[in-house]
């Protein structure tokens, strides 16, 4: 304490001061800031980390919006919180998120923790990088490109290019930005004036960030033709064909098909290399929108879910889903290797991108985005890797998608429970028909009560803390339940606990 004090006076005595502010010594107080953050992580390991596989947990502690603004505080002031105060804010924050670490998790596209992604992302957090040149993130930007190269060789192309980025929805406006530039390059400088009408192809069962890319990009919404999916929601070639003819006819210009491979609802995998054919014959870009599904790549046993997926032009491939790396985690892979991305995307800003630097300039990939800060995403996806190895990534993804068929099976043993198609990948998509339904006439009557059963089930579940399970109605079906298998800590007694619980939740109904 005498040191401190004596450090103050110094400072007062030398101050120099610029419009009444005293620019001696830093303003931080570097021991508190380092109390409270070594306390936080305190917290967060015994809270989240410690927590994270413990079923006997809740998977959120649900409280109506009014209440937890109360609850929480939200308030900012004048003066800061005291040390204590914040602490317990922090506490209150992980009570009541909703843990997507917990093994009954099984609400979106993404779930589970991985431990080595995670001390990864502390990293990241902790030195604040951004990732655009190599002066500024020079082991980011090799661990980039090391990530990037590897995932191209799963795909199948013997060299390529990429990006990673904010999202798979990001990735897919990317794609269709990047085959609206091969198409008509002059769109860079002249914009969309004087182009002739551009029209893209996409399933029925796209993500719907297609639709989001269409109207951001100026291309229009209406100029996104949705082909007919068969009854398993896989695009139809034939469909695709008609449509692109169609289009021709009509005067406008043709010149992207997505292909999905893992829609978001049904799983579905569309045929990529039937759909490869009538790109090269129409001569149009095919992007493969594998946020979801690329993770199948890296399985001997499912990668042939992707069969064809070497033909695509671009490819976007979400890590932190099925494989855990860690939201957000999402890279484009591009075919092209001649600097398309950064023909496509450069800005030359002199004051970033200088051509005279003293190291080789081609590390300076920031060009290549449409972002200037951009995080070191692909660090969380490397560390992992190197932990676990191709082989304990592809382990993942086999037990992930053996759970998802026992719990199949599970469903097809037990009374009132009713597959809507037997799935390919890890979404099992079913109803729950309560007893007093089960004798019931099937007709619009029937239906429309069926209808009402899954958001009841889930208000139970929530409130209760039990698990979180997602449900939607889709393509003229009532709503049903979409269970999704992605962490590795999820076990054979999740998958009873889920039909076992949605029973007990719903034996009045």
């Amino acid at each position: 304490v005498g040191i401190c004090k004596q450090e103050m006076l110094q400072k007062k005595k030398n101050a120099v001061l610029v419009d009444g502010v005293i620019l001696n010594g830093p303003i931080m107080d570097s021991r508190a800031g380092e109390k409270f953050v070594e306390e936080a992580c305190k917290i967060i390991m015994e809270e989240v980390i410690q927590k994270a596989d413990d079923v006997t947990e809740k998977v959120c502690e649900w409280r109506a919006p009014e209440t937890l603004k109360q609850i929480l505080d939200l308030e900012m002031r004048d003066t800061g919180e005291s040390h204590q105060k914040l602490l317990q804010l922090c506490r209150d924050v992980i009570q009541y998120s909703v843990k997507t670490n917990h093994p009954r998790f099984f609400n979106q596209l993404y779930a589970g923790i991985d431990y080595y992604s995670l001390v990864a992302r502390f990293i990241t957090e902790a030195l604040n990088p951004s990732v655009y040149t190599y002066e500024v993130s020079p082991v980011f930007l090799l661990v980039e490109e090391a990530v990037i190269k590897k995932m191209i060789e799963f795909i199948g192309w013997k060299e390529g290019d990429g990006i990673f980025n904010p999202g798979g929805s990001v990735s897919n406006m990317y794609a269709m930005n990047l085959a609206r530039y091969r198409f008509c390059p002059e769109i860079k400088e002249k914009g969309l004036s004087g182009l002739p009408r551009l029209v893209l192809f996409t399933s029925e069962e796209c993500h719907y960030s297609m639709k989001k890319a269409a109207s951001f990009l100026g291309i229009g919404t209406e100029n996104v033709y949705f082909i007919k999916t068969d009854d398993r929601g896989k695009m139809i070639p034939e469909e695709l064909e008609t449509q692109v003819q169609r289009a021709r006819k009509e005067g406008s210009a043709p010149f992207l098909v997505c292909a999905t491979a893992g829609t978001t609802v049904l799983g579905a995998f569309d045929p990529l290399d039937k759909i490869a054919d009538i790109c090269e014959k129409y001569g149009l870009w095919l992007h493969v929108d594998a946020s979801w599904g690329g993770s199948a790549l890296i399985s001997r046993k499912h990668c042939r879910l992707l069969h064809g997926i070497h033909r695509a032009d671009s490819v976007a491939w979400n890590p932190h889903k099925m494989l855990l790396a860690g939201i957000q985690c999402c890279a484009l892979l591009v075919k092209d290797n001649s600097g398309l991305l950064k023909n496509c995307y450069s800005a030359k800003a002199a004051y970033l991108f200088q051509q005279d630097k003293f190291y080789d300039v081609s590390y300076d990939t920031g060009d290549k985005s449409i972002q200037c800060s951009r995080r070191p995403d692909a660090f969380k996806f490397w560390l992992m890797w190197k932990a676990l190895g191709t082989t304990g990534l592809e382990e993942r993804v086999n037990r992930a998608l053996a759970l998802a068929r026992y719990l199949v099976e599970e469903i097809k043993k037990r009374e009132g429970f009713q597959l809507l198609l037997e799935p390919e990948y890890a979404n099992v998509c079913f109803w729950y028909i309560p007893p007093s339904l089960r004798k019931m006439e099937d007709g619009p009557e029937f239906w429309q009560k069926l209808h009402q059963v899954a958001p009841i089930i889930k208000e139970r579940m929530m409130k209760k803390g039990s698990m979180m399970l997602g449900y939607q109605p889709h393509r003229g079906k009532v709503n049903f339940f979409r269970q999704v298998v992605i962490s590795p800590q999820v076990s054979r007694e999740d998958m009873d606990f889920l039909l076992d619980e949605i029973e007990l939740l719903a034996k009045d109904l």
